[in-house]
Parts: C-alpha cells; structure tokens; sequence
C-alpha cells in the first residue's frame, strides 16, 4: 500500500448552508509535489485551511501521517511538521533578509521572540540563517530590509523563514501569484529544490509550472473532486477541459 501523508475521507466544510467542500477524499503520498486546481471559487484555499487546522470542518476526517488531526489547532498541527505559505506575504518589512529568518529559527529552536536576549546568542543562529538565505538565492539581499526586495523575492524570503521550522510538509497557497516570468521561473525551482527532502502540496494557476513540477495533481470543482492523475492524464479529461474552458471539444 502506498504511503500517504496526508489523506482527507468525507471532507466537508459549509458556510451557512453553502457548500465549499463537499465529501472530499483526497490521497497526497509521502515524497511528492500534488497540486490542487481549479477554476476560481473551486475550494482550494479551503481545503487548505482545513488541512492546516485555521478552518474546522463540518464533517468527515483529516489524517497526517496516520495521525486524526480532524480537531487539532494550527499550532499544534504546525508543530508536527505540516506548515503552510499564504497567498499574502508575510514577513517583518522593516527587518533585514537575515534578521527575518533568524526569527523564524528561534520558533524552530524554542527560542520564541526571545528580542532581549544578547547577540551573542542570537548570533548563535546567523550560520543556519545564512544557509537558508543562500538556499533561495537571497544572499545578495542579506542585509536589506524586507520591505525593499522585489515581489518575487519577498515570496523566496517567506519560503526561508517556513523552511525555518524544519517542515515535513509544505503547503504552498498560490507561490507564484502576482510574479514575472523571471521570478516564476526562479521560485519553481526552489520548489523543485526543497521539494527533494520533503511533501509539497501546492495550490497554483499557473498550469505550465504544474505540469513541469507536480508529480500529482487534484482537480476541484465546485468543492469536489472532479478529476485526479498526472498532468497529461487531468489535461485531456473532456470534465476538466469544460471546467475550465467552458468546452470538452479538442
């Protein structure tokens, strides 16, 4: 049988007797990229905070690693390993590249927020930060305020200061939302990168970066499962093509 990391059976969420996920089972297997698409208002970043514990659903089950998550918290379900990205940036703008990691990294090391303590031990985590720094290629930008990097480049600050807490499964809400094709190109590489060690479960638009990246991917459609395989198997579903182009003809 294989191995899966995370598997969801009868999920569901309801809004006011809105339906956003319904009776979702989905299979991510331990040591690969799976992407959840679909068109606008498919489920997806619902799904995620169901996952992640920031949603509790309405029925069904959530496992990680075998483990029933369905009614842990965020922080609990963080702690074991699953941490996730948002569509929105979220660093400290006016601390450096360097100094944002570090903060990441006394959460990693139990440190949490410990400002006042001396540089000396502070210090202690500049090593570790430098290799994360390096690792998504902002080494040029260590001692630049977050505040003043481009886009695509506060995006890879976000991934280094998540890669801080050691990760066994990294949930990437839309990484390449709002990028150039330059940055597009450099961040999926990263993933690509980081992804060698690791689960990867990503939501995307971009369908070429899927396709290149994603071992696995989830269609969703009105908070269903409307089709699941490789790109090349999902691509040429008559249902997905009609989902997303409104067609099923070639």
């Amino acid at each position: 049988m294989a191995e899966y990391v995370i598997q969801t059976m009868g999920l569901g969420k309801e809004f006011r007797g809105f339906k956003a996920v319904s009776d979702l089972d989905l299979k991510v297997r331990k040591g690969s990229i799976h992407a959840l698409i679909g068109p606008n208002g498919a489920g997806k970043s619902t799904v995620f905070n169901l996952i992640t514990k920031f949603l509790q659903p309405s029925k069904g089950q959530i496992l990680y690693k075998g483990e029933d998550i369905t009614q842990a918290r965020p922080e609990e379900v963080a702690l074991k390993g699953l941490v996730r990205s948002f569509q929105i940036s979220a660093v400290f703008p006016h601390l450096t590249v360097r100094d944002n990691v570090c903060i990441a990294l006394q959460q990693s090391m139990r440190n949490w927020f410990h400002f006042w303590r001396s540089e000396r031990v502070l210090d202690s985590l500049n090593e570790r930060a430098m290799e994360l720094v390096h690792a998504v290629g902002l080494e040029e930008y260590e001692d630049i305020p977050a505040v003043q990097l481009p886009y695509g480049r506060k995006r890879a600050l976000e991934l280094a200061t998540t890669l801080a807490v050691e990760p066994e499964v990294l949930l990437l809400d839309e990484p390449l939302a709002g990028m150039g094709h330059e940055d597009i190109d450099r961040t999926a590489e990263l993933i690509r990168r980081v992804a060698k060690h690791r689960t990867i479960l990503m939501v995307e638009h971009n369908l070429s970066v899927v396709a290149s990246l994603c071992d696995t991917i989830t269609v969703l459609t009105r908070g269903r499962t409307l089709a699941e395989g490789t790109y090349y198997e999902v691509s040429r579903n008559p249902e997905v093509r009609a989902a997303y182009m409104g067609t099923a003809n070639e």
